[in-house]
């Protein structure tokens, strides 16, 4: 055991370093709260620190330094010569096995350090029947948000459950037959197609040498109405509306269909012309145009939502589509170790393991954790804002997908980039989110050496006063690009009217939008251009703090309530 010595211990912060230093009443301080008529104060005993500190993820619990930093010491007698019986009696009382020593400092004061381990995955301990964390001196009730956690930490594969009662009847030969093809064609075996389907459910582990089927097999390849029958919940509901304020939906449709066929049935809904239309954009004379809403990443993210939702929450995946924008959730909140900002970088932690493998046989994903990378380089190379998951909570995973073109240059500078890369030296999603953080500004944002070294090397970057910028090439492509997302003329979206050696492409985009609504008598304020732009608030102000400064648009009225318009220069 590495046991800490007095400094050490007088630098250490509770929260940071998940200790809990006590001096105690004549230096000991309570076992079990025992005498003690108030919960509250009962908790605060060596058995009510010991399980917070498990439950957090271990720790160390300090009797006989002060809590106040540097923690002078104060000394104790607490188990003075019975440091074993005080481990003993914390395995009998919490089955947690802490590790208990000593220390002297020069006064000869003596400092009880007990060491707390973490709890086991998917392991919550209680005091009293009530879980316990830390929340600043005090000891409270664990969160419910907390506590679901955990209890998922160590949630079985429910895709591999046997669903009591399916039988072979229960599966949809089309669905079968789809994934057969999609393995065959994955791994370049035609003659797969004609393999029985009992040898393929084995092969997949859909079924057991018992010939019981599972919840995968439910979920995948299931009829409608056996998916009714066995998982209700399991199902997909679509709601378009037409403008965001709007609480009553315009079209409504329900999917509960095996998912090898219902990813595509879901994507031909969204995929309607009047829903899905096409936006324009110009280089130079060509006009080109992408749609709305990209194929691959409203497959990718009905995927992730499908196999990463807690089934025994009874909710549907919900996708709710605007002219601008899908908006999906699912039940239960990121995996375990998963969150906003590490959900490029994180491996996957798929809820049903046994659904996404078999999804990754038959060729419907390329790799488990694959998805969100490639959702996040299609919208870098359409130039669109970035998969937005800031509404995430404990309970649901909520995905905000771009569906508006925002920054066209990038895109065509994205675009030439890459048309004159070999085919095994293309721009990876983590190179073109570089990319793009120094097109907007972010440089500063930087963690990948690696990335930042080889785009330096190779020209794409260029060091500056404030961070980077990207190469000459950008900008030119900047001066002779416009966009028009209904296909006809519109000078407000016209980035050769600005100066924009001094603008972002964010920036820019802010100041049309600024623009645009006072043709339109429309007045924003941060708050709308930050909900408008999909742009947090705090980064918002930031920009048009730099749009302001430029004078190129100013404030009308308070700081607070006040809107922005544009500075005619005549």
């Amino acid at each position: 055991m590495n046991k800490f010595t007095i400094q050490q211990l007088q630098q250490m912060r509770e929260s940071e370093d998940r200790v809990e230093f006590k001096a105690g009443e004549g230096g000991n301080i309570s076992y079990d709260g025992r005498g003690k008529t108030n919960p509250k104060d009962r908790r605060r005993c060596i058995l009510g620190y010991v399980i917070a500190l498990c439950n957090e993820g271990g720790g160390r619990l300090v009797i006989g330094m002060h809590d106040n930093y540097p923690h002078r010491v104060t000394g104790t007698r607490q188990a003075h010569n019975a440091i074993g019986q005080l481990e003993s009696d914390i395995y009998r009382d919490t089955t947690i096995r802490p590790e208990i020593y000593e220390l002297y400092d020069e006064e000869n004061r003596r400092v009880l350090v007990i060491e707390v381990p973490s709890r086991p995955i998917g392991k919550v301990f209680k005091f009293e029947d009530v879980p316990l964390m830390r929340v600043g001196e005090e000891l409270k009730p664990m969160s419910d948000a907390m506590y679901l956690k955990i209890l998922q930490e160590s949630e079985p594969d429910f895709s591999e459950k046997i669903c009591e009662g399916l039988s072979l009847e229960d599966l949809d030969e089309e669905a079968i037959r789809v994934m057969k093809q999609g393995y065959a064609q994955r791994w370049n075996k035609p003659e797969f197609v004609s393999t029985p389907t009992l040898q393929v459910l084995h092969d997949f582990a859909l079924m057991n040498k018992g010939g019981q089927l599972t919840n995968a097999a439910l979920i995948l390849l299931g009829k409608s109405e056996a998916i009714r029958k066995h998982l209700f919940c399991n199902r997909v509901t679509v709601e378009y509306r037409l403008y965001h304020s709007m609480i009553e939906y315009t079209a409504r449709q329900e999917f509960q269909e095996p998912l090898v066929l219902m990813v595509d049935s879901v994507w031909n809904y969204i995929n309607q012309p009047a829903s899905n239309p096409l936006q324009h954009y110009n280089d130079g004379f060509r006009i080109g145009d992408i749609p709305t809403f990209n194929r691959d990443v409203v497959r990718e993210a009905i995927l992730n939502a499908c196999c990463h939702r807690v089934m025994y929450i009874q909710s549907d995946v919900v996708i709710k589509q605007y002219p601008d924008q899908l908006i999906i959730t699912n039940a239960g909140g990121f995996p375990v170790g998963v969150d906003v900002d590490n959900i490029l970088t994180v491996n996957s932690m798929p809820r049903c393991k046994l659904i996404t493998e078999v999804l990754q046989k038959a060729g419907f994903i390329e790799k488990s954790g694959q998805g969100v990378d490639k959702m996040f380089y299609h919208c870098l190379m359409d130039g669109k804002c970035l998969p937005d998951y800031s509404l995430t909570d404990e309970w649901q995973v909520c995905l905000r997908l771009p569906g508006e073109i925002k920054y066209p240059a990038f895109m065509l500078y994205a675009r030439e980039l890459q048309n004159a890369r070999p085919a095994n030296n293309k721009l990876n999603v983590f190179d073109l989110l570089a990319l793009f953080r120094a097109s907007q500004g972010d440089s500063q944002r930087y963690t990948d050496e690696v990335t930042l070294r080889k785009l330096i090397d190779e020209g794409l970057l260029i060091s500056a006063q404030d961070g980077y910028k990207l190469s000459d090439r950008y900008y030119e492509i900047v001066k002779k690009t416009t966009v028009n997302v209904t296909g006809q003329k519109d000078d407000t979206i016209n980035v050769q009217l600005l100066d924009i050696n001094k603008l972002t492409e964010r920036q820019t985009v802010i100041y049309n939008s600024i623009k645009e609504g006072v043709q339109l008598n429309v007045q924003l304020n941060t708050t709308d251009l930050s909900n408008k732009l999909s742009i947090g608030f705090k980064t918002m102000q930031r920009e048009l703090k730099v749009i302001e400064n430029l004078g190129l648009i100013v404030r009308v009225g308070s700081k607070k309530t006040g809107h922005w318009e544009v500075i005619n220069k005549g």
